[in-house]
């Protein structure tokens, strides 16, 4: 059996940035992080043994503590929250993230309805709402764009790991409700080339394994859009995921990983798909 892995795979810019702040801030104080640094719970497993403490909201974190902020970032109540507990920040948000953070801030000042493309309950797009005024609505599916009333100035923006085609779907819907319409496509480069990787992937191999953590959004979009070729595709976070039976048959086996999934982690699985075809 032959595998063949998608270009790029590994950790994006953002997540390696976030992780060797991490990293170095390890080597010298225990860091606590609100909520996982990294939406990969092999890597985050990794990150405690090196003195990471995980937890679920900013009332547990105790006076004068290193907090590290995730690439995701983080509404702006937190950082004040941290500030009164006299924190030690480690700032770790991606300048994507940043990027998106500041656009909606700046679009709800000037007047405009900000829609926002992605999941309401992910961290990034929590972070988003929190750094802007209140004039702003999340959607996830046409069905709700389609919901959305007639206004005279709208801005569009979104989370930067949803898909292209489901951005220019938003956007063409919304133009028939704004006066003046004002678009910012956001998603992040890296998403669009692991989008794409895994598409031209899926027209050379009879299955695709996805690598990553379940709750990883963009690692779950990889997994949408593999199927959506017709490719017989599974997502799995460890080699003990791995199913003998799905690799029978098949000669040639794609192998794709989210923006959060570590190097050595796809090396693993890898290995454990080509020893399960052998013999």
């Amino acid at each position: 059996m032959k595998i063949s892995l998608a270009d790029p795979t590994g950790f994006c810019f953002g997540v390696q940035r976030a992780i060797n702040a991490l990293e170095v801030a390890l080597c010298s104080k225990s860091v606590i992080s609100i909520g996982m640094p990294i939406h990969n719970p092999q890597e985050v497993e990794r990150l405690q043994k090196l003195g990471l403490v995980v937890v679920e909201n900013a009332s547990e974190i105790p006076e004068g503590a290193a907090v590290f902020i995730r690439a995701h970032g983080e509404p702006k109540d937190i950082y004040d929250k941290l500030l009164l507990k006299n924190s030690e920040i480690i700032d770790a948000t991606c300048p994507f993230v940043k990027r998106v953070q500041d656009k909606a801030k700046e679009l709800t000042e000037a007047g405009y309805s900000v829609i926002l493309l992605g999941d309401k309950d992910h961290p990034e797009v929590r972070s988003i709402v929190g750094h802007c005024m209140d004039n702003i609505e999340v959607v996830r599916t046409p069905a709700e764009a389609e919901k959305i009333d007639a206004r005279l100035k709208i801005g569009v923006i979104s989370q930067t790991t949803q898909r292209e085609e489901d951005f220019e779907q938003l956007v063409n819907l919304l133009q028939q409700k704004a006066g003046k319409l004002e678009i910012s496509n956001t998603i992040c480069q890296a998403t669009v080339e692991r989008q794409r990787a895994v598409r031209k992937l899926a027209n050379s191999v009879e299955g695709i394994i996805i690598v990553g953590g379940r709750n990883s959004a963009n690692t779950a979009k990889l997994y949408e859009i593999a199927k959506s070729r017709g490719t017989d595709a599974i997502l799995v976070e460890s080699s003990e995921e791995l199913d003998r039976r799905w690799l029978e048959g098949k000669s040639v086996i794609g192998v794709a990983a989210g923006a959060s999934t570590p190097e050595w982690l796809i090396e693993t699985i890898c290995k454990a798909a080509a020893k399960m075809t052998v013999g």
